[in-house]
């Protein structure tokens, strides 16, 4: 079970010129809004990166506004773990359950997926938070990302997940989130 205070989430790559072309890109747009900010409800550290922001843009403003305290980490290596500004602030957290999110499911996701999961970590995608330019590739990134050992997630399962308990200011948020 995910768990507050061993938990990370990551955000990878959810870029202007990426996210235009995401496979249900309102929806996925809305479900890392509410993602996030239960993230921010729960006190949970979050990591976002962006692949050549240069030639790419900067994270949409829809989701760099819930994050104004959170500097992007620049990559150019599809795997965020081939990154070493990733790896040394991945490090200094020091939390074992990584929760991930972000564009696209068959490259950047999945192979960053790939190098937490052969580090050690336990890796929870949130599948309706992942997308790719057309749906098989989003589902066969699942896929693969299933047979290597990541668990599979959604928004409002996470968030409830991680919250554990129906009372509490904590709760009224991340209800309201969800509606």
């Amino acid at each position: 079970m995910l768990a507050t205070e061993n938990s990370i989430l990551i955000v990878i790559d959810v870029q202007d010129r990426l996210v235009r072309v995401m496979h249900r890109r309102e929806s996925l747009v809305e479900n890392l809004r509410r993602l996030i900010g239960g993230a921010v409800v729960l006190d949970i550290p979050t990591i976002v990166t962006e692949q050549d922001p240069e030639k790419l843009g900067a994270t949409i403003p829809e989701i760099s506004s819930l994050l104004e305290n959170v500097c992007p980490i620049h990559k150019s290596s599809f795997s965020c773990c081939k990154t070493e500004a990733f790896t040394e602030e991945l490090g200094r957290m020091k939390r074992g359950q990584i929760i991930i999110a972000g564009v696209e499911a068959h490259v950047c996701v999945y192979q960053t997926v790939v190098d937490l999961i052969h580090e050690g970590y336990e890796v929870h995608i949130v599948t309706d938070c992942t997308s790719s330019r057309t749906a098989d590739n989003r589902n066969l990134a699942i896929e693969r990302m299933r047979d290597e050992g990541v668990k599979l997630t959604g928004t409002e399962m996470a968030l409830f997940e991680l919250l554990k308990i129906a009372r509490g200011e904590r709760f009224r948020k991340i209800s309201r989130l969800v509606k």
